[in-house]
């Protein structure tokens, strides 16, 4: 990085808050589209496999261009390329919005996800690059503040609206940010010089195509597979052979070519390599768990959509506390692999206290304390590895470290859902057979259960027959409603699990790692 982008006083000030709503604004956008669907749905007169596209086309065209970023920065200028995808961003907000049909609403969310991957990576950047080098773990600390609070933000904000407003509004409200992001990028972010700009020829069109056939596809299982029965479906079978084969020709394309759109031979980079495992892993569980606690708050428990993402809230500040704390350890040379590795232990310990609290009965107090801890773990985590995964880097491979750190974390996040989802699915059916195996219907003690809620019935005004029908129903109700708890403590348990085996590789790190010189940021 050249010492002139360092930035001093108000202007750094003005670009950190500009570069943090930005990348906000992208990860907010991930997130709160989910509470809306089901309105979306009503609004546009079709079906949820239909609106769920909406979500499947914006993480598509996201981890797509993600990987691009740092080539796309070198061919149009930082600065430029920044305040264009903010334009990008803002301008599709406002078409989604207005999209009267499935078919607008999905073409508009896939270009607002090429505008929004690229703010994520570029603020992260542009973030780093106006710091000293002393400073830089106080920048990425900064930075992670606004992408780890990001995923928690969107459900609670979208209720909010879809409840008091309606679903066009969690678009509209990108707008007036953008527009003042979008104004302040063009008065103060500067681009450092780039040595080389490719012509038109030289660039890399094969890499691009088959970087979006690998990951479009990919994700398209991710998203679909389970709701498609897998493998079953000749559809997911043909994409997900797709990607393979996308994936294969890709990365060969990428080490032949003499300008490669993506470049992987900064992967040779230990440091880096195991970084990018960890920022795949930190996506699982980040995400996964931001998924799946809403999801069994409202349909274990029955809460809104609004409560369930407040619940995470607690989560979220005890992230923004952390931050700044893990930027100053890390200034004072506290070796990152050892935060890391302390961030994973605390998620251990905070997957083993959520899958001994589940229950059909857990109330929002028994939640609270668990998740500050998973917090404090988000804290640990995501700076040190950022930190880690860029530390032996130099130059403009710092830009495609980034991108790789970024797209890992987005497709771990995927596969974290996606596996998470799998798994629900087909555990709930298997408790549920070992739960009724436990339970014969001749045994005297189920016998005087449905006799005890058949007389409860009675009293209700029901006749005997009627009333022991829905003395079954209401057992077999309380069933199902175990056996998915006893899904989510498996799930739980599992990330816990991952965690914790994550602790000795993240130990073997090689020494003096974290500390970064940067001397040309892309």
């Amino acid at each position: 990085m050249e010492d002139s982008l360092v930035e001093y006083g108000f202007r750094r000030v003005i670009i950190t808050i500009t570069a943090i709503f930005c990348a906000l604004l992208e990860i907010v956008d991930t997130t709160i589209v989910n509470v809306a669907l089901n309105d979306m749905k009503g609004s546009l007169g079709v079906t949820l496999t239909d609106v769920a596209w909406v979500v499947t086309a914006y993480a598509i065209a996201n981890v797509i261009v993600v990987p691009m970023t740092s080539w796309l920065s070198q061919q149009f200028g930082r600065r430029n390329y920044f305040a264009a995808s903010i334009i990008i961003f803002t301008v599709s907000s406002f078409l989604c919005g207005n999209a009267s049909t499935i078919t607008e609403l999905i073409i508009f969310r896939f270009i607002q996800g090429l505008g929004g991957g690229a703010l994520l990576v570029t603020a992260q950047t542009i973030i780093t690059e106006s710091y000293p080098k002393e400073k830089r773990g106080i920048a990425q600390a900064i930075y992670g503040m606004g992408v780890i609070v990001g995923p928690t933000l969107g459900p609670p904000l979208g209720g909010y609206l879809v409840d008091n407003f309606s679903w066009p509004y969690i678009f509209y409200i990108n707008i007036p940010i953008g527009i003042i992001a979008t104004i302040l990028t063009i008065m103060f972010v500067r681009s450092p010089k780039y040595s080389q700009k490719l012509t038109l020829r030289q660039v890399d069109f094969i890499g691009i195509t088959l970087l979006a056939v690998a990951v479009g596809s990919l994700q398209f299982v991710l998203e679909h597979g389970q709701q498609d029965d897998w493998f079953n479906d000749n559809k997911i079978l043909i994409l997900s052979i797709l990607a393979a084969a996308g994936f294969f020709f890709f990365i060969w394309r990428e080490i032949v070519a003499k300008h490669p759109i993506v470049n992987l031979r900064v992967l040779k980079d230990n440091n880096l390599a195991i970084g990018t495992i960890m920022s795949f892993i930190l996506g699982f569980g980040l995400y996964g768990s931001t998924f799946i606690i809403p999801i069994y708050l409202q349909s274990i428990l029955g809460w809104t959509a609004t409560d369930a993402g407040l619940l995470l809230v607690p989560s979220s500040i005890t992230t923004a506390f952390m931050m700044p704390l893990i930027g100053i350890l890390l200034q004072k040379g506290v070796a990152p692999k050892f935060l890391v590795a302390g961030g994973f232990l605390v998620f251990f310990v905070y997957s083993l206290w959520s899958y001994q609290i589940l229950t059909p009965d857990t109330g929002s107090e028994h939640f609270i304390m668990p998740l500050v801890l998973r917090g404090v773990g988000l804290g640990l985590l995501f700076v040190p590895i950022t930190t880690l995964s860029l530390s032996s880097l130099k130059g403009k491979e710092i830009g495609d470290g980034a991108a790789f750190t970024g797209m890992m974390r987005q497709l771990g996040g995927s596969f974290g859902i996606a596996i998470i989802t799998t798994y629900i699915g087909t555990s709930n059916a298997n408790h549920r057979l070992n739960l009724v195996s436990h339970m014969p219907s001749f045994s005297p003690m189920v016998q005087e259960r449905v006799k005890g809620l058949q007389n409860m019935f009675m009293g209700k005004g029901f006749s005997p027959e009627i009333a022991l029908d829905k003395a079954y129903e209401l057992l077999n109700f309380t069933v199902m409603k175990q056996a998915a708890v006893l899904s989510y403590m498996d799930v739980f348990m599992g990330l816990g699990i991952l965690f914790l085996v994550c602790i000795p590789f993240v130990l073997l790190i090689k020494k003096g790692a974290g500390k970064v010189n940067v001397t040309d940021v892309h």
